[in-house]
């Protein structure tokens, strides 16, 4: 289990970010824009800008961490093989193509070659290249279609289960967390204000926040857990 007994972030005496919490397996992270969610990712990856103070209180939080980025279209050189953004050898690169589904073949293409699902296994194979302990994802669907995003992020958690990593997972599409986190945390204005069961969550909110959050994002569909 990894645990973060204190994250807080400051800028001039104000508090951007002050939570605490546990993965145990996998954990969503769930909040709107501006509510501390890229904060928190940067923290874990020591990327803050230097102008916010930073208090990271955490037990077992071991390395290699990776992650997996908003927009597979920018996350990669244009220019550039795909086989060249890799930083290990051609059998490896091989072995990370076929656990992400993909052909050996897409090695020698470039990125304005592949559709966004594609894109977004191959930035799946290059985190894992590193064997990550715990695997951030950052919005990893946002620029894909419904259908797309369904596949990927079944292969996220196909993948966890196989490999055993970790997954901290932060977005603000509650429907997506259900497919591969068992737990949830809801994040408003820095503060985590509801945590538990991702599917206990979705079913019985306690928060009002967490019960817009949860209309906003099913409306229309006849959703039931």
């Amino acid at each position: 289990m990894i645990k973060i007994d204190r994250l807080h972030i400051n800028h001039d005496k104000n508090s951007l970010v002050d939570i605490s919490f546990e993965i145990k397996n996998s954990l969503a992270l769930v909040g709107e824009s501006g509510s501390g969610k890229s904060l928190t990712l940067k923290a874990i990856l020591g990327l803050l800008p230097k102008n916010l103070d930073l208090t990271l209180e955490a037990k077992n939080l071991l390395k290699p961490i990776s992650i997996v980025v908003q927009n597979p279209f920018t996350a990669l050189s244009p220019l550039t093989k795909i086989k060249e953004h890799f930083e290990v050898d051609s059998k490896r690169q091989r072995e990370l193509l076929e656990l992400v589904e993909l052909d050996e073949a897409f090695l020698d293409r470039y990125p304005s070659e592949l559709s966004g699902g594609q894109l977004q296994r191959v930035v799946i194979a290059l985190s894992l290249s590193l064997n990550p302990k715990l695997l951030l994802l950052d919005e990893p669907t946002t620029a894909l279609d419904s259908d797309t995003k369904e596949v990927v992020l079944k292969m996220i958690k196909s993948l966890q289960n196989k490999l055993g990593f970790k997954i901290l997972f932060v977005t603000h599409d509650i429907e997506s967390s259900k497919i591969i986190c068992e737990d949830m945390a809801i994040l408003k204005d820095g503060k985590i204000v509801e945590s538990g069961k991702t599917l206990e969550i979705l079913s019985s909110p306690k928060e009002n926040y967490t019960k817009t959050l949860i209309q906003s994002t099913f409306k229309n569909r006849g959703y039931r857990v």
